[in-house]
């Protein structure tokens, strides 16, 4: 992310099914560094892995930059441990992960994911260390850190398989619209679902952008940030029973394809497709390269989005404002649910799932590495740089020195993915986890980024919490997000005449692809921890 900063949010839509013969091969390796053999007194070695974005700036790499050399500076030398980075692409971490779990002998010793389901898979096979006798030995900096209601994520079945990070938010997603073209129009800032279509309507027939007929009115993609908002507004109150049960986890979001109103948003997205109010072609953008471009370009009236993702430099709104001066967008909540809510899904309290593989020989070297990160200022210098440099301290709180030289950005290069134990900076509260997060942004977007934040919080939908991983999740996870994407997609492209009947045949073929196998295991889940 720019700046350094990152929250971690892109990579929700991979999950792996992995053959047991995946991790037998990693759990024949038999892990000799435990908290009683010493471990790292000795000299020690230590590979961690890193996401590789392809965005390095030349002369640097994911593996080999100004915070790289800082951890084997800092952490390495004086534990006489050797710090190795391996470079695994953004796109491809679940599919690179299970290659390299399955060779056993060049998997790093610290590996993450962000896919839940990965997760527990691995654990099931035993192809993770248990972290819960070194955890207590060598982290006691990381546990104050994280928390118990944090750690309770990384547990399989009791035992402490992975290392969650902690989000320092939980807020995912606000809504947006051109309140320029508002004015023009003389229209207020719609806060209701109905007020949102009649605003859509308008922008359709009267194109205050002036956009040549080419205006959308709604900017869509098949990405969560653009449908979820709309899709979980629809969603009836149900019980906890119910929503338990109802519930299917697939990529560590929560589906809500069985929940009531489901088959309501859906026709509700058929509806303005049909009526030429949304992207004509939302279906093939889930990247959300052609919906920045068109924000960018002056043709998308409203949309929603991630609550962070087009201020970033470069981002949507730079686009716009380079191309449209007097371009002013505004932060909404319009979507209502029968309550009058503005319901929609926040993230859990743990982000990525990190993990120590059964073939390291290195565990101890790895929570030690760990809670180093927890200590002192090791984090804050990871994810901020340097005082005076990078930042200057308000409060507190770290407040971004804006136009940097390309040296002093060079420097934060990879911030937010070499400091795994958090998404996002964390401060003592939640209140300053919030100030920071605003002020990490160039002071003419703040407003906007903190009214956008509070949305993203209001009426929150938490994630379901299963005291034991789901089984059929993990196995149909990967297959049944794509089926759940394409029920969306093709139900909302049908004609108005053709959308039940393409709905139920899209919604049996879910069922069919594993959608009953986790309906009947949630069930029989929801009846044991009664």
């Amino acid at each position: 992310m720019a700046n350094g900063h990152s929250k971690g949010k892109l990579a929700l839509g991979l999950s792996a099914v992995l053959a047991s013969s995946v991790l037998l091969s990693a759990c024949s390796q038999n892990n000799s560094t435990s908290a009683s053999d010493g471990g790292s007194e000795q000299a020690g070695s230590l590979k961690i892995e890193v996401f590789d974005r392809g965005n390095a700036p030349a002369g640097l790499t994911a593996s080999d930059n100004f915070l790289t050399d800082y951890v084997k500076e800092s952490f390495g030398q004086p534990n006489n441990i050797d710090v190795e980075f391996v470079p695994i692409p953004r796109s491809e971490e679940v599919t690179k992960l299970n290659v390299l779990m399955a060779s056993g002998t060049d998997v790093p010793d610290i590996v993450f994911t962000y896919d839940s389901g990965t997760f527990n898979k691995y654990a099931e096979q035993g192809g993770l260390t248990d972290l819960t006798p070194l955890l207590d030995e060598y982290g006691p900096n990381l546990k104050a850190f994280l928390g118990e209601d944090t750690l309770k994520y990384g547990q399989y079945e009791g035992v402490q398989y992975s290392i969650p990070a902690k989000r320092s938010t939980v807020g995912k997603y606000a809504s947006f619209v051109r309140q320029d073209w508002l004015d023009k129009l003389g229209l207020p800032v719609p806060t209701t679902t109905e007020e949102l279509y009649n605003t859509l309507v308008a922008f359709k027939e009267k194109d205050p952008g002036e956009t040549g007929g080419k205006v959308i009115p709604l900017g869509m993609t098949i990405a969560p940030g653009q449908y979820e908002s709309l899709i979980w507004s629809f969603i009836q109150p149900v019980t906890e029973q119910e929503r338990f049960e109802l519930t299917q986890t697939l990529s560590s979001r929560d589906y809500p394809v069985l929940l009531p109103g489901f088959k309501d948003a859906v026709q509700y997205l058929n509806k303005l497709y049909n009526e030429g109010l949304i992207s004509k072609d939302f279906a093939l953008d889930e990247n959300k390269e052609t919906l920045t471009q068109n924000i960018g370009s002056g043709l998308v009236g409203a949309f929603s989005e991630d609550n962070d993702n087009i201020f970033y430099p470069e981002g949507a709104y730079d686009l716009l404002l380079q191309n449209h001066p007097d371009a002013v967008l505004t932060a909404i909540d319009p979507y209502t649910n029968s309550e009058g809510k503005h319901a929609k899904p926040v993230a859990a309290p743990n982000g990525m799932y990190i993990m120590v593989p059964k073939s390291s020989e290195h565990a101890v070297e790895a929570i030690k590495y760990l809670d180093w990160m927890a200590s002192e200022d090791h984090l804050m210098y990871i994810q901020n740089g340097i005082e005076g440099e990078h930042y200057t301290l308000e409060d507190g709180v770290p407040v971004a020195i804006p136009n940097l030289s390309a040296e002093s950005t060079n420097k934060l290069m990879g911030g937010g993915d070499i400091g795994i134990i958090a998404n996002g900076r964390i401060f003592e509260s939640q209140e300053k986890n919030n100030e920071a997060f605003v002020k990490s942004f160039k002071p003419d977007y703040q407003d906007i980024i903190a009214k956008s934040l509070d949305i993203s919080n209001t009426d929150a939908i938490e994630p379901v919490y299963t005291s034991r991983p789901i089984e059929a999740e993990s196995k149909y996870g990967t297959t049944l997000s794509e089926k759940a994407k394409q029920l969306i997609v093709k139900s909302a492209m049908v004609s108005p005449a053709e959308f039940d009947a393409t709905y139920e045949s899209m919604l049996k073929d879910y069922m069919g692809s594993g959608g009953q196998a986790i309906l009947d295991e949630r069930k029989a889940a929801y009846s044991e921890q009664q």
